[in-house]
């Protein structure tokens, strides 16, 4: 019954909310805006709008506009520096999961002496405290995968060390504003949102069989992964259907709140040590590559039958009463999305990697096993990883 829930982030939920941003307190009177190093946020209008509604605000603003779709430990550095150096108080995230992450560390990161893994865990992360205090972050989400705008932590990657990282975590690293808008939202590809909305549902059936699991977790998993259910294949057949991209960003914050109140498991450290090696694996995409085999290594433990029953059911497979209902429910959501064949030999993976990414994922976010319903052998993580390959 026992939670631990804090979430300060106030978030402007709904399509055309981003024309309210201007009417919210700011936290400071310049900004660094960060955008990927991609041109959708200049080709959509949406950075236009962005930097229209600070300086609505009399915010004056810096561009920042290199951060890649798995967010390097260099460019994330720059960016904190780039920040100190143009003297900007706070930090404007407008993208997707990455671009939120990387703006989260940056705004961690800008004001502290030394090197970023300096202040990270993980394998050959130092674990320091903070020196000096963080920037205040404005999230503003243009998709709906991972819940970044309403959690507190940041994913970056070490390409020496081959190590990808959740690093942050502090209460001052919760947006103080989120904007959730789904009109932002309409140009993402197919593919992208299918990719992305995989790994929103997964960051709630993840909390949902964890062993963190309480109340408050189960009421906004079984939310986000019902409105993933009834809503993805239609957003990713018709961007332009509004209904359904609102329904799956909202199912994509209620996944962000999983995190907070409760906890990944090790599904999310095993893709994040496939990307760590083949960094052109999108997360969603190497997520859908394993999801299957590793939600039927835990279904065949037995270790929590009636949930694995109440997700099918949540994911529209009413009639529901046997644990692999949910696995059958998982692929035909993958196959109606177009995304059930995805291979990892077309990202370079190699099938005798498999023991290398298993002790490559415990070593880096060790406590994401920690949180599994029963504890999971590097043997075990390998076989996932060999079941999975294509």
């Amino acid at each position: 019954m026992s939670y631990n829930f804090f979430d300060p982030t106030r978030v402007l939920f709904g399509a055309g909310q981003l024309n309210h941003l201007h009417e919210q307190t700011m936290p400071g009177k310049k900004a660094m805006v960060v955008i990927s190093n991609g041109k959708s946020t200049r080709e959509n209008g949406s950075l236009d709008r962005t930097l229209d509604e600070l300086h609505k605000a009399g915010v004056e603003t810096v561009l920042f506009d290199k951060v890649g779709a798995n967010p390097l430990k260099s460019v994330v550095e720059e960016g904190g520096r780039f920040a100190r150096d143009n003297g900007c108080d706070f930090v404007v995230a407008l993208g997707g999961g990455s671009v939120m992450d990387a703006a989260k560390i940056m705004a961690m990161y800008a004001l502290q002496p030394g090197d970023l893994w300096d202040y990270v865990a993980g394998a050959t992360g130092k674990m320091q405290p903070l020196a000096n205090p963080t920037l205040p972050v404005i999230a503003i989400t243009t998709t709906a995968g991972t819940g970044s705008e309403v959690d507190q932590w940041g994913v970056v990657t070490n390409p020496e060390t081959n190590e990808k990282i959740g690093c942050g975590g502090q209460d001052s690293l919760f947006p103080v504003i989120a904007v959730v808008d789904p009109e932002l939202m309409a140009t993402v590809p197919p593919k992208f949102t299918a990719y992305q909305g995989f790994d929103a549902l997964f960051h709630s059936t993840e909390g949902y069989i964890s062993g963190v699991t309480s109340l408050m977790g189960d009421m906004v998993q079984l939310a986000a992964i019902e409105n993933i259910g009834k809503y993805l294949a239609r957003a990713v057949k018709d961007g332009s259907d509004m209904e359904a991209r609102e329904h799956v960003a909202f199912a994509n914050t209620m996944s962000g709140y999983s995190m907070v109140v409760g906890a990944c498991t090790s599904e999310h450290a095993m893709e994040h040590a496939m990307s760590a090696y083949h960094q052109e694996l999108p997360h969603g995409a190497g997520l859908i590559m394993i999801s299957k085999e590793y939600y039927t290594h835990f279904v065949n433990k037995h270790c929590c039958d009636e949930r694995f029953v109440r997700m099918a059911q949540a994911l529209g497979k009413t009639d529901a009463k046997d644990p692999m209902d949910f696995v059958t429910a998982l692929v035909e959501l993958q196959e109606a999305c177009g995304v059930a064949d995805l291979k990892m030999s077309d990202y370079g993976i190699q099938k005798d990697e498999c023991m290398t990414l298993a002790k490559n994922a415990r070593a880096t976010m060790g406590g994401l096993f920690a949180s599994d319903p029963v504890q999971m052998t590097d043997e075990e993580c390998a076989a996932i990883y060999e079941k999975s390959y294509r």
